[in-house]
């Protein structure tokens, strides 16, 4: 029998009644020009009855205060709020025969065409929906295979809140499908992130500490003046969308990398940015040293003046301008290392915390304020270029009847920027999916970027 929808707790979701912090305002203005969400994929083998996942679906939407609203906002987008909704969250259902020979990446078309391709609703709400693709068992497959995608505005949540949602997601179901009841008692709701900085940040101190990393900024790129992804045409803003180019890394690949970086004295994510820089570089062909910029999200979870867990919902990142050194030949691993000490000096001068300030200076007010900010960032912004690597995360391999593996993010980019990869590495391997904003880089420029990534990544740790 379908569990009754819970409803929002009402004490907990009054709190939730607040106008959109600034970042948080940018995030849905960009949204509404071009979709701009985030998205979480999973694949589960074994019996997955859809009214099972409807049920479980409503008790995380239960336990989460921001799955439980929607926006209020004018066509001006003056003064956008959270306002509370008892809506269910939306659950598509996509049947896939056991004989299709494109059965095995049906999530891939299914994330190209519908979830970054269409917006959430934020009139409505709630802020998130799930998709659910089964292959039935049949000649040649023994159980039944579902790829499970969630996508989320990032008004609510960042690539580990996605994460981490659907690792509970499945947590639940398989309570349920034990014959247990797990509890539907809502996590309290916080304030925006802004809100939580530490006081350092706020106030006449972090209006300081922004003046100054704006000054550094400002200097490092006139004297480097970094490269970005060249557009192959001009898109107009509302026509942007994004599309995705699936790669990974099979657990041996992995393992490799992880020694190869232990042995260069450099991380995964410096690795990886590295060789995003050099096949951006090959693609155009410079033959001369140049810098590139490339951006890398990062979460200060553990930084604010209230804790917030990974269990809580929210956009809790802030992305960095890393400006990268290439040299015709230099090798992957000085590179790396350059990433990975720029992010660490970055971090230990807290400018993740600062570059949060920035939208509450900067950032569009108002939604008929968006066009001209758009237009700034996409034209004379520090970057285009962006990995948002999680890192390790694990999700376990087996959960309740249920075999799980291909857990990863993408990400949608709506008037952001023109390539953005996210990376993260769950059940031993390595997923490392390209979004492109289509016809900025065409579809046989992505594959290329991609591939290139790859191959250079895989020829150092080879090497």
């Amino acid at each position: 029998m379908t569990q009754q929808h819970p409803g929002p707790a009402t004490g907990t979701d009054a709190h939730l009644r607040r106008e959109l912090s600034p970042v948080e305002r940018w995030y849905w203005t960009a949204d509404r020009t071009s979709p701009l969400s985030g998205l979480v994929r999973t694949r589960v083998r074994g019996d997955l009855p859809p009214e099972l996942l409807r049920r479980a679906l409503d008790v995380l939407q239960a336990r989460h205060p921001l799955l439980r609203v929607a926006i209020t906002g004018d066509e001006n987008g003056e003064r956008p709020a959270f306002r509370p909704v008892d809506v269910p969250i939306p659950l598509r259902r996509v049947e896939v025969a056991p004989d299709d020979p494109g059965a095995d990446s049906r999530w891939e078309r299914e994330v190209d065409e519908h979830e970054v391709a269409e917006h959430l609703d934020w009139r409505t709400g709630p802020l998130l929906r799930a998709t659910l693709i089964t292959r039935a068992a049949g000649a040649g497959h023994p159980e039944a295979v579902h790829d499970l995608l969630l996508a989320a505005s990032h008004c609510v949540a960042d690539g580990m809140t996605g994460l981490s949602l659907l690792t509970e997601l499945l947590a639940i179901a398989a309570q349920l499908a034990a014959g247990e009841q797990p509890t539907c008692a809502s996590r309290p709701a916080l304030a925006a992130a802004e809100d939580l900085l530490p006081a350092r940040h706020r106030g006449p101190e972090g209006a300081a500490a922004l003046e100054e990393l704006l000054r550094r900024d400002e200097e490092e790129a006139r004297r480097l003046r970094p490269r970005r992804v060249l557009p192959t045409r001009a898109v107009p803003f509302a026509q942007r969308r994004t599309r995705m180019v699936h790669r990974s890394l099979t657990a041996d690949q992995s393992e490799l990398l992880t020694r190869a970086c232990k042995q260069h004295g450099t991380t995964a994510h410096g690795a990886l940015a590295a060789a995003m820089v050099t096949a951006v570089a090959h693609e155009a062909g410079t033959a001369e040293t140049a810098y590139f910029s490339i951006g890398s999200p990062v979460d200060f979870r553990g930084e604010l003046g209230t804790a917030v867990s990974s269990e809580d919902a929210g956009s809790y990142a802030s992305t960095l301008a890393s400006r990268v050194r290439y040299e015709p030949g230099g090798g992957l691993w000085p590179m790396a290392r350059a990433v990975g000490q720029d992010l660490t000096d970055r971090r230990k001068r807290e400018e993740h915390l600062t570059m949060l300030t920035l939208w509450d200076r900067s950032g569009p007010k108002t939604f008929a304020e968006g066009e001209a900010f758009m237009r700034y960032v996409d034209e004379q912004g520090p970057l285009n270029l962006c990995l948002s690597n999680i890192g390790r995360y694990d999700v376990p391999d087996r959960l309740g009847p249920w075999r799980v593996s291909d857990t990863q993010l993408v990400a949608a980019i709506s008037v952001t920027g023109a390539v953005v990869a996210t990376a993260n590495t769950s059940h031993g391997a390595l997923a490392w999916n390209f979004s492109h904003v289509d016809g900025l880089v065409p579809a046989p420029r992505a594959r290329y970027l991609a591939d290139e990534s790859l191959r250079v990544l895989l020829d150092a740790v080879s090497g």
